[in-house]
């Protein structure tokens, strides 16, 4: 690991967390944070507590522990960026159904879908899920169209009469459309078809309005490694995970990561990566994963899970991207292998709630090996510290997968 975070003792921490693309409010993350770590706590016999964070700025709370008799604070923030989620979720009927041939379009023109698939089946299926409940919520929606005029079409042959029959069976199709876009927080269908078609829409390059928010979060985390603090650390989850690497490649590249200032560790959890760097303009997300492997300003864990069936368990984002280069280091890859850090009961109850489970490495385990998200935000070892010389799982996948390799100049 990083040679000046080794060994160094953590009392003041900065963490700055990342979401993936999630509509909503990060107050939801505080109370997870809350409810989870307390139970953590619990169950790993340390102390954890929370209150408001002092001064303005980004969304964020402190927190005090007291873990492996030592005390530590750290002020958490969330780097929003759920205002342009939103803006892209507020598509019509319509235009989602447009999204969903377009995205289908760029992924299975470019090749992408294929490669994707050669890596894990599980974030590739959570991809055509959208597709399929899509698809068959139109044919149902015709289907109740068709029935209602057929039905209501024996009742009279007059012109006029079948006329508004058919203007019935189509408002009643519509209708049903509607029903299940307002019940999405069931289905999912409308959210994960915006999640893939925000990226595909540009073929992998980031949006304008996204580079500006990207910039304001390395301002915030450039500000912080000024601060009197031992450690800064960057949580990148899902999709928050290719924002963290191309924000901390900014960073370093532009020189705002001092020699002799506090320790940076970025953490990436749930990854998706490669269904952005798979895609043909993905040039900047490439390049920057490549420069960020071999730096040695950072130390880099990747953490995902075979269990997660929403994540690219087990790839490094870097290798199977084909932009490896020499030296490379990071990031460091392993499993928080939920069937063994979960218990049975634990399992049985996660195992099919998979939108919960891609929120697990956020929350406690009952059953803990050396993941453990609060001693990691809120104990005393540097992230680089506490997974020196741990080895990265033997099962990890790193193979040249993409057909695109070609990096920003």
């Amino acid at each position: 690991m990083v040679s000046k975070a080794q060994g160094k003792t953590v009392k003041t921490r900065r963490v700055f967390y990342i979401p993936g693309y999630d509509p909503i409010h990060p107050r939801r993350y505080r109370e997870l944070y809350r409810k989870e770590g307390a139970a953590q706590a619990a169950i790993s016999g340390y102390e954890i507590g929370l209150k408001p964070k002092a001064g303005r700025g980004n969304y964020g709370w402190q927190v005090d522990a007291e873990i492996d008799g030592q005390r530590v604070s750290a002020q958490v923030e969330v780097l929003v960026w759920s205002d342009i989620v939103r803006e892209s979720m507020s598509s019509s009927i319509p235009a989602t159904y447009w999204q969903l041939l377009r995205t289908a379009w760029v992924y299975i023109g470019s090749g992408a879908l294929w490669r994707l698939m050669r890596l894990r089946r599980g974030p590739v299926i959570a991809a055509l899920y959208p597709v399929g409940m899509l698809i068959a919520q139109a044919l149902l929606a015709v289907a109740l169209g068709l029935l209602s005029y057929g039905l209501l079409g024996m009742l009279s042959d007059h012109w006029a009469a079948r006329l508004a029959f058919a203007a019935l069976g189509m408002g009643l199709g519509i209708a049903l459309l509607r029903w299940f876009k307002k019940k999405d927080g069931k289905f999912f269908a409308y959210y994960l078809m915006h999640d893939y078609a925000y990226s595909a829409a540009t073929k992998g390059a980031n949006p304008p309005q996204l580079e500006a928010r990207m910039a304001t979060f390395g301002d915030a985390i450039a500000a912080a490694l000024t601060d009197d603090v031992d450690e800064v650390l960057v949580i990148g989850h899902s999709s928050g995970a290719h924002l963290g690497v191309s924000v901390l490649a900014d960073l370093i590249r532009s020189g705002r990561v001092a020699e002799g200032g506090p320790a940076l560790g970025f953490l990436t959890l749930g990854q998706v990566v490669p269904m952005v760097s798979f895609l043909p303009r993905a040039e900047r997300l490439r390049g920057d994963l490549r420069y960020l492997s071999a730096r040695d300003e950072l130390a880099w864990v990747d953490v995902t899970a075979p269990g997660d069936g929403c994540a690219f368990a087990l790839c490094d984002p870097v290798s199977v991207s084909g932009v490896a280069p020499e030296g490379k280091r990071w990031p460091l890859v392993f499993s928080a292998a939920f069937t063994q850090t979960l218990s049975p009961a634990r399992w049985k109850a996660l195992r099919w709630r998979f939108f919960r489970l891609h929120f697990q490495y956020l929350c406690a385990f009952d059953r803990p090996r050396d993941y453990d998200y609060f001693q990691i935000t809120a104990g005393p070892q540097t992230l680089a510290t506490r997974y020196d010389g741990r080895p990265a799982s033997k099962s990890r996948i790193d193979p040249a997968v993409s057909k695109y390799t070609s990096v920003a100049a």
